[in-house]
């Protein structure tokens, strides 16, 4: 009787185990976090809009209608145009080769303006032997021509005729001749006619706007992404250690947290960027040297908590080292808190970053950045155009947005006490 009983029980138990519903297993802690996050649908929105955003940021000068570096064809005749707004364009052979490029270095900086563009009226274009004759757009119909060959070629100077040659001399200096005809034949076979549409219309310089916003999601993030990394350096490495070790070093942590939240984040920014110059990377370091002390105030109070747990104790009984305590047994166990601010600490960057280019001291054009273009465009809101504002301004907006709804709903996940 006594041998049979506990293989029974066993038995018993590994076929409720086996047939145990999914949903009732036991799962780690982050899975069920993860859980409660995809149940917040505001959080879920934010978490989309923010990976659509990364993807436009790296494939910007794919989908811009503008590849040119930082979406920067001026088109003076058609500037301040309404969304929509469609033209013909003609293509001008600019000064620049047709080098090679390969999809990485088109991805990353967009292809050189191997064109110079003239908007043109529609249904104006004529071609005569070897000239073409059309009607500037806006230019009250009067007609202006053009040698075909100018299409095609880089041409310094006027091209002559030379009986059965025409003959000009390239922006390099060299000499070049082409037989009459062959332009004309060119233009039937490689149309340089291009129709052009502006979803958002044109800024005051003839610019895409739909290009410029697009390329505006990698400035951003860009910035955001690395401020958060140097803040979340300093504040954890400071946070621990003050937290950890107390006594006079979390004095002086303290006081440096202290003496730096005093001072306002944008005046602080202002007096970094004065002091080292205004390139994109001292944006980086500026709005990254403003941030840390959140990071490290939230990593100090964790830790301060922390250390007086069993495990901690365990640890040290056990002879672990300091190093290996606070990194990997500690710092594991802040990942939730951390998180969130890093979140809230990259729409804060974002707000920066747009602040400071706003006021002339970010990003400096030609760069595509959402501050600059509302600082180009503001006066434009109120006179009609007010779309030339509100784009980037809605892209501030949402982007801020999405990274506060995905802060929240990290912090309710990771919540196991309001749980």
């Amino acid at each position: 009787m006594t041998t049979w009983l506990p293989e029974a029980i066993w038995r018993k138990n590994l076929a409720y185990l086996h047939h145990m519903k999914p949903d009732t297993k036991s799962r780690s802690e982050y899975r069920k976090a993860w859980r409660r996050f995809r149940r917040n649908r505001p959080a879920v929105a934010g978490l989309w809009f923010i990976m659509a955003s990364l993807l436009t940021a790296l494939f910007g000068y794919a989908l811009a209608p503008d590849h040119t570096p930082d979406a920067n064809t001026q088109i003076p005749e058609i500037a301040l145009r309404d969304p929509g707004f469609s033209v013909t364009l003609l293509q001008l052979k600019s000064d620049l080769s047709d080098a090679p490029q390969n999809w990485f270095s088109f991805l990353l900086h967009g292809k050189p303006a191997r064109y110079r563009y003239i908007p043109l009226e529609s249904g104006s274009v004529q071609v005569a032997g070897d000239s073409i004759h059309y009607q500037r757009f806006g230019n009250n119909g009067k007609k202006e021509s053009l040698h075909l060959a100018q299409l095609y070629f880089s041409v310094k100077d006027s091209i002559r005729d030379s009986g059965n040659f025409w003959v000009f001399t390239d922006t390099e200096g060299g000499k070049q001749q082409i037989q009459k005809g062959v332009p004309a034949e060119k233009y039937k076979t490689l149309s340089p006619l291009k129709n052009r549409i502006f979803p958002l219309g044109t800024d005051k310089y003839g610019r895409c706007i739909f290009s410029r916003l697009l390329l505006g999601f990698r400035v951003s993030l860009l910035v955001g992404c690395i401020a958060v990394i140097i803040s979340l350096t300093i504040g954890l490495v400071l946070g621990a250690m003050g937290g950890y070790f107390g006594g006079r070093l979390d004095d002086i942590v303290m006081l440096l947290v202290n003496t730096i939240w005093s001072i306002p984040t944008l005046l602080l920014v202002f007096a970094v960027v004065l002091a080292l110059g205004r390139g994109i990377g001292i944006i980086f370091l500026a709005v990254g040297l403003t941030m840390w002390v959140d990071v490290a105030r939230v990593v100090r109070g964790q830790v301060l908590a922390l250390r007086e747990l069993p495990f901690v104790e365990a640890g040290k009984s056990m002879g672990f080292g300091t190093a290996r305590i606070l990194f990997h047994h500690i710092l594991p166990n802040l990942l939730g808190p951390v998180m969130v601010v890093a979140a809230s600490n990259f729409a804060t960057a974002i707000l920066i970053e747009s602040g400071l280019s706003y006021l002339g001291f970010g990003v400096q054009p030609p760069a595509p950045s959402w501050g600059g273009m509302l600082n180009e465009n503001y006066g434009y809101a109120i006179s009609g155009k007010p779309l030339l504002a509100l784009a980037p301004a809605m892209a501030i907006a949402l982007t801020v947005l999405a990274f506060n709804l995905v802060g929240n709903g990290l912090r309710d996940a990771l919540d196991v006490k309001g749980q």
